[in-house]
């Protein structure tokens, strides 16, 4: 044993920093998502293909449009389709083929639409009119209009802004939206794809279930929309003013003023300090608005071009002219939100760009004046009033800025923020969690009494209290009143719903040509 072990040839020693070249680590395969698991099984890399046409969508929201899709698929399509065969893997393919020509018409309708008028002017028109509405029907409770107090404020609301779609209870009607979603199916697809029944069919029940029992659901509840503007506003929790403690109240000393040296050379400094950081702030502001001004003056307003011809007179010819917007009513009625007011203007050419200014401020402004009553004060109707004056005077540029920023916000960035809390809203788990609890009324009441008594904090509090008055919980609880019926809320929600699909498929509206004709001429 030992002549062998003498004789045994030495190992050769391997060194720490070397390298064994000859089997070379495996790279480490990406998990594959639920995304292509379900949606693309056949796909051979992870890669997925473009879900929208426009070249600078960033990668994360297709990844974001995707999951989304595969999780409505997995949780409303796959049980049941799966109790049918399990060998099928190319149904829910097709049925995500289909959404993908439904969201890129969608896209190329939201790019070429023109939202401005929209924003700043139906929006805020339909909105007012739901404050005069609701205001005008609680001050009908118990009187004769109310037949003799039997009828409550929703069933009064609703014989002022009646709609097919929604009961005077507030119950909607499934077959309204499933007809519009039809029609919505019908303009985005083309004829081979809407004429495969079944895949449009389920298209059309997953869509419906969603928008009617998880999103209108919830949104018409008086408790989400105070949430909502709570964790907009993010008040602090402790909306009970603090009382300050008595033993600070009873052994503090009184403060003498000390005129030391000391003091004088602080407060010098201070001064310095913060008219150096005022001043610095006032020069940023000043480059950032005249760099905002630059922009705004080179943007060109989507569906505004310019006339090839100048403008020809205004007393020439007459054509009748149905404005999209009605003027807002003092008085409430039917009319001022479903049939157009018909007015007859004296022009010579039907050119909608004849110098007509769009005003888009005075929207804001009236739904300002509307939630909080600032006619009933004089500090605040006085403001409202200097603010008509200056949006007048400045319109020109304000209907170039408030579309420009409209445009600046509405980014790729925002749109996939809304699908990330879509998502972790219907799918927190990746399945449809069941609804939880509602708040008890002790916890609404609790959350209206943080909501009526919020303040601003540092200098816009002199503000708040000069637009809102002294007594501004009171104008608080006025301004969430129209608010707190689920029944109104229902109409306000289908109302605005009809007029953002009208903006993106104007084919869908009822053209009241022959209408119009016969009101002018009787």
């Amino acid at each position: 044993m030992a002549t062998s072990s003498r004789h045994r040839s030495p190992q050769p020693a391997h060194s720490i920093n070397s390298v064994d070249t000859s089997n070379p680590p495996k790279p480490r395969q990406q998990p594959v998502t639920l995304a292509k698991r379900l949606l693309f099984p056949a796909l051979p890399t992870n890669d997925l293909p473009p879900l929208l046409r426009t070249a600078t969508v960033p990668p994360e929201l297709t990844a974001e449009l995707y999951d989304f899709i595969a999780l409505a698929l997995r949780a409303f399509v796959n049980p049941w389709w799966t109790k049918i065969t399990r060998y099928d893997k190319d149904f829910l393919p097709e049925i995500t083929a289909i959404l993908t020509v439904v969201l890129q018409s969608l896209e190329s309708r939201v790019l070429a639409a023109d939202l401005s008028p929209l924003v700043f002017q139906d929006l805020p028109a339909i909105i007012t009119q739901h404050y005069q509405d609701f205001r005008n029907a609680a001050s009908k409770r118990s009187t004769s209009y109310a037949g003799g107090g039997a009828m409550n404020t929703a069933h009064l609301f609703h014989q002022l802004q009646p709609h097919m779609a929604v009961a005077a209870d507030g119950r909607l009607e499934p077959e309204y939206f499933r007809q519009v979603i039809d029609h919505v199916l019908k303009s985005c697809l083309p004829a081979a794809n809407y004429d495969a029944e079944a895949e449009r069919y389920i298209v059309r029940e997953v869509a419906l279930k969603v928008l009617l029992q998880d999103v209108i659901l919830k949104i018409t509840q008086p408790w989400f929309i105070q949430k909502v503007i709570l964790d907009f506003l993010d008040p602090s929790d402790d909306f009970v003013p603090r009382k300050a403690p008595e033993s600070t109240l009873t052994t503090a000393p009184p403060s003498s003023p000390s005129f030391s040296f000391h003091n004088i050379a602080v407060f010098f400094l201070s001064a310095i300090q913060s008219l150096s950081g005022f001043c610095l702030v006032l020069i940023n502001t000043y480059k950032q608005a005249v760099s905002t001004i630059k922009l705004v003056n080179k943007s060109t307003p989507k569906g505004r071009s310019p006339s090839p011809s100048p403008p020809i007179p205004v007393a020439e010819l007459t054509v009748s002219s149905t404005p999209l917007t009605p003027p807002i009513s003092t008085t409430s009625s039917t009319s001022s939100i479903h049939s157009p007011i018909n007015t007859t203007q004296t022009m010579t050419t039907t050119d909608p760009f004849i110098s007509r200014p769009d005003n888009y401020a005075l929207g804001p402004l009236l739904i300002f004046n509307e939630i909080f009553c600032t006619r009933e004060r004089l500090a605040s109707n006085m403001i409202m009033t200097t603010m008509s004056l200056l949006t007048t005077l400045l319109m020109k540029f304000l209907d170039r800025l408030l579309p420009y920023t409209l445009d600046n916000n509405l980014s790729p960035q925002f749109v996939t923020n809304i699908v990330r809390i879509a998502k972790r809203t219907l799918f927190p788990n990746g399945y449809p969690a069941p609804a939880p609890p509602d708040p008890t009324p002790e916890e609404q009441a609790i959350m209206r009494a943080r909501l009526v008594s919020w303040k601003p904090k540092g200098s816009l509090v002199y503000m708040f209290q000069l637009v809102l008055g002294r007594d501004h919980p009171a104008t608080l609880a006025a301004a969430l009143d129209p608010l707190t019926n689920t029944a109104c809320n229902a109409h306000l929600v289908v109302l605005i719903l009809d007029r953002v699909i009208l903006a993106l498929f104007p084919e869908l509206g009822v053209h009241s040509e022959d209408t119009t004709s016969d009101d002018v001429s009787q």
